[in-house]
């Protein structure tokens, strides 16, 4: 069966369609284009493999070929629900982890694909109602859920089902410049047992459940997106994603950058931030952002900025975002590839990082090794590279 697209990348792209084996997808609202379909069906192969990984509801929020965040479903604490602007606190399991994944990197999941491994109810339906998303992509919908989800943007809300059983053929086949690419698909098996004791190279070998569960999700993560790659991961979501960037310290330094703002988000001074009436989240959003970068801003920004405030507020001081981050526990940073250099692990230390996993094989590992004791961290060797191109 195939289903017309609206365009392929760019809109003089003309002639796109999606070829869609056994009708194992079907198109329940809206009209679908080129990269709706390369972010729902990216998302959708992370969260299924998160689930069946984890055994726990999982998401992830997609934008651009890459995951801006994933989850799985825990508890919201009062202080992130806060962060996020949100008041309800009743909320199923799906839901929690949607809501996890997007508020991983809330700049970023502006107009995502939103990508869940549970049948979507009234709680997430809710939810997305009010936040600005392209797509949605699942296995299934409660009626009164799907109901709502119509209504969003005027009635052209894409949503897509897809049978849970599907399972892609071995081979993978691309098309490029009139040449065909073919490959093993990238069956890699990313699991507890892959963070058994053997694997951790470091002296410190001290590691609980829950970080291995983190672990799982920040490898899983990065199967799915553009390399080079590396994430942040804390207490089961990705909270900051650096992707697609050609060095690995830059993708470290971004995917730090965007866990600090997570972090500072959850500060006292960021909560307690006045802001005028009648202001969406989005621009709160926004607002936030350029609260925690004041001291960059140019004045024109911070001009914009006060003018969005009742009361200007106690700016943020470098000695407060550092002792900030020393309240978080039990951080890890994951990376799709080997660190060649020492420069990524010490970013990583100024963000608290304790854990970390990479496949090794560097000829500096020994180096890499020795400046991770350094730091008392716990540093797994997974033998697994996750490239994606």
């Amino acid at each position: 069966m195939d289903i017309n697209l609206k365009y392929g990348v760019n809109p003089h792209q003309k002639n796109a369609y999606l070829n869609v084996p056994n009708n194992v997808l079907k198109v329940l609202n809206g009209k679908p284009g080129y990269i709706n379909m390369l972010d729902a069906l990216s998302g959708w192969q992370l969260v299924k493999e998160l689930k069946n990984a984890t055994g726990k509801a999982s998401a992830a929020s997609f934008k651009h070929v890459s995951p801006a965040g994933a989850a799985v479903a825990r508890k919201l604490s009062n202080t992130f629900l806060k962060s996020q602007f949100l008041k309800d606190k009743n909320y199923s399991n799906i839901a929690k982890a949607y809501i996890r994944a997007r508020g991983g990197d809330r700049m970023s999941s502006y107009g995502d694909a939103a990508c869940v491994s549970e049948i979507v109810d009234v709680s997430l339906a809710k939810y997305l109602k009010k936040e600005v998303s392209d797509l949605i992509i699942a296995p299934g919908y409660e009626n009164e859920a799907l109901d709502i989800l119509k209504k969003k943007k005027r009635g052209k809300y894409l949503i897509l089902q897809i049978d849970p059983s599907y399972e892609p053929d071995s081979e993978q086949v691309r098309d490029l410049y009139g040449f065909k690419l073919k490959q093993d698909r990238d069956n890699s098996k990313i699991d507890k047992f892959l963070f058994n004791s053997t694997k951790i190279v470091s002296e410190n070998k001290k590691i609980d459940d829950k970080v291995i569960e983190d672990l799982i999700i920040g490898n899983i993560t990065l199967k799915y997106t553009q390399s080079n790659s590396v994430c942040v991961v804390y207490d089961g979501q990705v909270i900051g994603n650096g992707a697609g960037q050609q060095s690995r310290v830059h993708c470290t330094r971004l995917a730090s950058q965007k866990a600090e703002k997570w972090f500072l988000q959850q500060h006292p001074k960021v909560s307690n931030l006045n802001f005028e009436e009648g202001l969406k989240r989005a621009s709160k959003t926004n607002l936030v952002d350029q609260f925690i970068l004041y001291n960059q801003l140019s004045a024109a920004e911070r001009k914009y900025f006060l003018k969005n405030l009742k009361e200007k507020p106690e700016i943020l001081s470098d000695d407060e975002k550092d002792s900030w981050f020393k309240k978080f526990e039990n951080i890890s940073l994951v990376s799709d590839a080997f660190f060649p250099f020492r420069d990524s692990i010490d970013r990583a230390e100024k963000l608290n990082v304790k854990f970390i996993s990479q496949p090794g094989g560097s000829i500096r590992d020994d180096k890499i090794i020795d400046i991770v004791n350094e730091y008392g961290m716990v540093m797994f060797f997974t033998g697994i590279r996750l490239f994606r191109h």
